[in-house]
């Protein structure tokens, strides 16, 4: 080897040593704040979803009830300041927090509208006589109604240098419109 190619090397394992370092700089944990960030944060979602997953299944209706839960997870309504922001990922992380946590008591069933969209990708269809598509050519089995609707509705107070953040997450019972669970997840923060 040169001596170029043996300082070549050097620097390269260097630098990739250097790499290996800062990752936990570079990549924080999810559940810490950055102080570099402003308005809800990724511990914000963890914690939410976590307290919230605790707590509905800990729920004494849930756990005294003969059959499982079924329920679909419908969306977060947005009503902060910054109402063009996806909020959804509280309910997704929720969601999966659920389906870990909660088998035999809660079947998480998808959403209509997912499902209807994974299918027209998905199925083939038949087509009739005039090359138009019809059902699919292997029905699937009977749809399963949820019932439950489970939705999170996010409110914002804002102030001069603070943001008050109200996280409200629903259960519907959607036979009877009665709430069958709900919790709400509080923060401030620095704007």
């Amino acid at each position: 080897m040169t001596r170029n190619m043996i300082l070549s090397a050097a620097v390269l394992a260097a630098v990739l040593g250097g790499c290996r370092k800062d990752y936990g700089t570079r990549r924080p944990d999810v559940a810490q704040l950055d102080p570099r960030d402003r308005g809800l944060q990724s511990k914000d979602v963890v914690q939410a979803s976590d307290q919230m997953a605790m707590d509905l299944l800990s729920d004494p209706n849930l756990n005294a009830s003969q059959t499982r839960w079924t329920m679909v997870v419908d969306r977060v309504e947005n009503r902060t300041v910054n109402s063009r922001f996806d909020l959804d990922v509280f309910l997704q992380r929720l969601k999966s927090k659920l389906a870990q946590n909660g088998k035999g008591r809660v079947q998480l069933i998808e959403n209509r509208a997912k499902l209807q969209e994974l299918q027209s990708r998905e199925l083939e269809r038949e087509r009739d006589d005039y090359g138009q598509g019809s059902s699919p050519s292997r029905p699937g089995p009977k749809g399963i109604n949820p019932d439950y609707a489970l939705w999170a509705r996010i409110d914002e107070l804002p102030n001069r240098g603070t943001s008050y953040y109200q996280i409200t997450f629903q259960l519907s019972d959607l036979r009877t419109r009665e709430i069958a669970w709900t919790n709400m997840y509080e923060v401030r923060v620095e704007r």
